[in-house]
């Protein structure tokens, strides 16, 4: 019922005209004054969705009042709506001002004679729990409702009391006594103890009072040996326990004791729940007895559900730090040793059970602990691991069923896991793999290619020979249209971009293009073009952009789909470089350089204020910038022989004392590129500083961009302007370790090979010669070679994440200023919401928001007064941590100059990880800076001449007295 609540209240105005804040309130408000029942519910459900478009206090404290008036004079029905509303909009009830007037009219109604009323009441309290944690009347209320006749009153009550239990330590403390006095108590009914019990789980608040509830619990798990109250009691205690922390170990030995002793099947099943969720959320409590006790129990069950449950729980414990506990050599007999390893003999029991989820969670063990436990020498744990694995793969391959699918997909993290760790099995793993792919479910094959491409990223010495059985599979996919068809097409064409790492050869291009004009729509072309973008395939990516142009519906995705094609045109020019021809490769860059110019045109024409596309704009004319700045280098490269030194030249390096001047114009030039390269990395580094929502990939991409412009400028100082000062220190390679995509690969290679080559004539030849000039040429040119890979961001965006920026004062017109006396202060109110997409948080959570507030004069007016210098300006920042995604803040600014001033709040977002990120969005108002009457009444009368008397001075400053 509530489920269906939620969706019918989610629905409701889903057609409703746009309207500002205050005509959509007044126009709800309508609705609330109706004379009819059905007008004023409507009016009430559309609350939620008025709160969502304007989520600041001053609308919703003005709505939530207006739904207290309802509740209070309304009938049962319309009460049960607003408590629905709260209870949806629970993260709103922060911003309501004021809260006293608002509790005040909901309780009014707790004295009601209707039980009902009273009932809906305690739970309207119990939802606001957060905001009045320790009002003492509510308090009352329901201690008193615990005890009333009413059944439905009683349940309301219980509901109120969990609620205010997890808010207020007072409340929990005053209300456990009666609470197990309840419990214990035997007129209570079995029904409404089992209601009681769960209340306990909130009793953490300190450790007297947690040590309290869990004796009552213990005692109530021996007396009340009923299932149903076991299963309560024992889920209860571990809540409590998982809360409370310190006795996280008594539990687990509590639920093994359960699980392995008691013989009914629903209590087992709840015991293996409680540990799922312990092994979650501290597997570091888990001994070695405890996972022994488990695999014990799991190697004795006959029961196939309960032992899946068992195994799940290992599965999770193997992928942590328990595992190394628990291989770790235990101090004792030669019989612990040798028993220890029942986790092992458990998983390769189960590896090839007839149950596919039993199985899964079997290899799932021997992958966690091969991975974990590399010290150890586990080879035929290894090759155990690798058949089951084969086994799996077989089995859930053939069968399109959603449970098959789900194995499968266990099977394939485990294999790629498995190959990461441990590469020398990869060359099996990728045979049974390719030889399956041929005879598997369409569904299946989507799965396995997605597996593939992931191994051969981590290791590109597999890919080459995949190519061969890839691409007969691509000739003999089949022609029908479906969608698994489609995303077969899609999933298979990234394997073969990722496995023929360099160029594509004509043959695949053929094979791919045949197979697109048979069976594919425009949307999967579309997609496999943007995989080889991804992969730096920009010939084929050309080719298949120049193919949809005329497919699309509307010019901003034509514009768009044109940009996409000159950006490949670009890239594809640059794969024409040749090591030792400068002269050519200033022609590729030029030819490059214009596609790029006529697809940023495009690619401006594709954005629309509502996508406005602004990090391609901002990668692609750092791009630009990039290529304009290698073609300069090598120009002035070449202007060593174009343009040697002048014949005065030694004269002036003589008497500047500066060796470098002997080289002519070369050196001013060289300092000019130097400063132009830095220059690109700072504006790199703040379009990855822009790039919030961004995937990883993506900002490593920016990141190499970045390191690219710091290198040539490094070279450049180490080989020509400063030799003597350079040091290769910081830049010494730190292994690839961490290599995930082969355009990295290559381009950490490079930076490497040139940094090699910059170290070899450092301090050599002195000051310039032409090996210097030709090493920076060269290391132009490699890095050119490597072709550009747009990162997933580029086309699509995963996370969303904005702020939106509510200022108080705020004028009715933008343009018009704030009017402020000189003597006095203007304190500022920011406050702002943070608003998400469908997907929050997959990349990055926001810690807090950092506000900057500045002020610059922007028009003086009056006389110019000596003033010191810290009265010109206000800078000033404060960190916000946003609360339910809402913040809000003040900052006191002085105006002492008179004059109009622009105010600029700009806030910035401060990710889990304390890495500052320029979001925006920045805001500007203008405050105009008045003279107070009084100065400007002495000020006028010293300008006529008349110095003011002790009188007039006198009644001026004491007039309101």
């Amino acid at each position: 019922m509530a489920a269906s609540a939620k969706s019918f209240l989610a629905d409701a105005g889903y057609g409703e005209q746009e309207l500002d804040a205050n005509s959509a309130l007044m126009e709800l408000d309508k609705g609330l004054r109706s004379g009819k029942l059905g007008e004023q519910c409507e009016a009430v459900v559309r609350f939620p969705r008025l709160f969502q478009k304007y989520p600041f206090p001053i609308l919703i404290n003005s709505a939530f009042l207006k739904l207290a008036d309802v509740f209070r004079v309304g009938n049962n029905f319309l009460r049960l709506c607003v408590l629905k509303v709260t209870q949806q909009s629970e993260k709103h009830l922060e911003k309501i001002l004021n809260v006293d007037e608002f509790v005040k009219r909901i309780f009014s109604v707790i004295h009601s004679n209707d039980p009902v009323a009273r009932a809906i009441t305690l739970r309207m309290l119990g939802s606001m729990a957060s905001i009045i944690p320790e009002r003492k009347n509510a308090h009352h209320s329901i201690r008193q409702s615990l005890d009333s006749h009413d059944n439905v009153e009683v349940e309301a009550a219980i509901f109120a009391a969990a609620n205010f239990s997890a808010q207020s330590k007072d409340f929990a403390a005053g209300i456990c006594n009666k609470i197990s006095e309840m419990i214990q108590g035997l007129a209570t009914p079995v029904d409404l103890k089992l209601k009681l019990i769960p209340i306990l789980q909130h009793m953490h608040h300190d450790a007297s009072l947690a040590s309290s509830s869990r004796q009552l619990l213990q005692q109530l798990v021996t007396s009340y040996p009923s299932t149903k109250m076991v299963i309560v009691t024992l889920h209860t205690f571990t809540l409590l326990a998982a809360s409370s922390l310190v006795d996280i170990p008594k539990q687990v030995q509590l639920l093994l004791q359960y699980l392995k002793n008691d013989p009914r099947k629903a209590v087992k099943r709840l015991a293996i729940q409680d540990l799922k969720l312990l092994a979650n959320k501290t597997p570091h409590t888990w001994s070695r007895e405890n996972i022994q006790a488990l695999c014990e129990s799991a190697l004795h069950t006959p029961y196939d559900s309960l032992k899946l449950g068992m195994l799940s729980v290992l599965s999770t414990l193997s992928g942590t730090i328990a595992i190394k506990q628990y291989f770790s050599s235990a101090p004792g007999t030669a019989a612990t040793t040798a028993r220890s390893f029942d986790l092992v003999k458990l998983a390769q029991e189960c590896c090839y059970h007839n149950n596919r989820g039993i199985a899964a969670h079997g290899v799932r063990i021997l992958t966690n602990i091969s991975a974990s436990c590399q010290e150890k020498d586990l080879l035929p744990l290894e090759q155990d691991a690798v058949f089951g694995l084969e086994s799996l793969l077989v089995l859930c391959s053939q069968d399109d069923s959603p449970g098959a699918q789900a194995t499968l997909k266990i099977t394939l993290t485990c294999m790629v896991k498995l190959v990461k760790c441990r590469p020398h099995l990869s060359q099996s793993v990728v045979e049974s793999l390719l030889t399956q792919l041929h005879s598997a479910q369409d569904a299946a094959r989507i799965l396995m290619c997605h597996c593939l491409a992931a191994i051969a990223m981590q290791l590109p010495v597999l890919a080459d020979g995949m190519l061969g059985d890839l691409m007969d599979l691509y000739k003999v996919i089949g022609r029908a249209a479906t969608d698994k068809k489609q995303e077969l097409l899609v999933s298979l064409a990234t394997v073969i971009f990722v496995s023929s790492q360099k160029a594509l050869s004509p043959e695949i291009k053929t094979v791919i293009k045949q197979q697109l004009e048979n069976t594919s729509n425009g949307w999967t072309a579309y997609r496999i073009a943007r995989q080889a973008s991804r992969m730096g395939n920009h010939d084929m990516a050309r080719e298949l952009y120049q193919s949809l142009l005329t497919q699309v519906a509307s010019e901003h995705f034509y514009f768009w789909l044109n940009s996409l094609k000159e950006f490949s045109h670009a890239e594809q020019c640059l794969t024409g470089l040749q090591e030792d021809n400068y002269s050519s490769a200033l022609s590729c860059i030029a030819e490059a350089l214009k596609s790029y110019h006529k697809g940023i045109a495009s690619l401006t024409a594709a954005s629309t204020p509502l996508n406005p596309l602004s990090f391609q704009c901002g990668f692609v004319k750092l791009r630009i910038d990039l290529l304009q700045a290698f073609s300069q280098l090598i120009c002035t490269c070449n202007s060593l022989k174009t343009s040697p030194p002048p014949a005065i030249a030694t004269t002036i390096a003589m008497t500047s004392g500066n060796d470098l001047q002997r080289c002519g114009r070369i050196s001013n030039q060289m300092k000019l590129s130097m400063e132009e390269f830095r220059n690109l990395a700072t504006r790199y580094g703040d379009l990855y500083q822009s790039s919030f929502d961004a995937d990883s990939a993506t900002l490593r991409n920016v990141e190499l961009q970045q390191q690219s412009c710091l290198l040539i400028s490094h070279a450049i100082e180490a080989l020509i302007l400063d030799p003597e000062s350079a040091s290769f220190q910081e830049y010494s390679s730190n292994g690839t370790a961490h290599v995930e995509s082969e355009y990295e690969r290559r381009m950490m290679s490079v930076f490497n090979h040139v940094l090699e080559e910059v170290e070899s004539l450092n301090r050599k030849y002195a000051p310039v010669s032409y090996l210097h000039t030709a090493c920076l040429c060269s290391a132009v040119i490699a890095l050119l070679k490597v072709p550009l890979s747009f990162q997933r961001y580029f086309f699509q965006k995963l996370q969303s994440t904005s702020i939106k920026l509510a200022l108080s004062p705020s004028p009715r017109n933008p343009a018009e200023p704030i009017a402020v006396q000189n003597n006095q202060q203007l304190a500022l109110k920011v406050e702002g919401v943070v608003q998400h997409g469908s997907k929050p948080g997959l990349f990055r959570k926001i810690q807090s928001v950092c506000l900057n507030v500045s002020s610059v004069l922007q028009s003086k007016s009056g006389q110019d007064y000596k003033i010191p210098i810290d009265n010109m300006t206000n800078e000033m920042e404060q960190r916000v941590e946003p609360h339910n995604d809402y913040f809000s803040t003040q900052f006191l600014l002085n105006f002492v100059i008179l004059g109009t001033h622009n105010i600029t709040v700009e806030s910035s977002v401060i990710d889990s990880n304390g890495i500052v990120w320029k979001t925006g969005p920045k805001t500007t108002i203008f405050v105009k800076s008045l003279e107070d009457p009084y100065s400007q009444q002495v000020r006028l009368q010293q300008q006529q001449g008349q110095p003011p008397s002790q009188q007039q001075q006198q009644r001026t400053a004491y007039s309101r007295f």
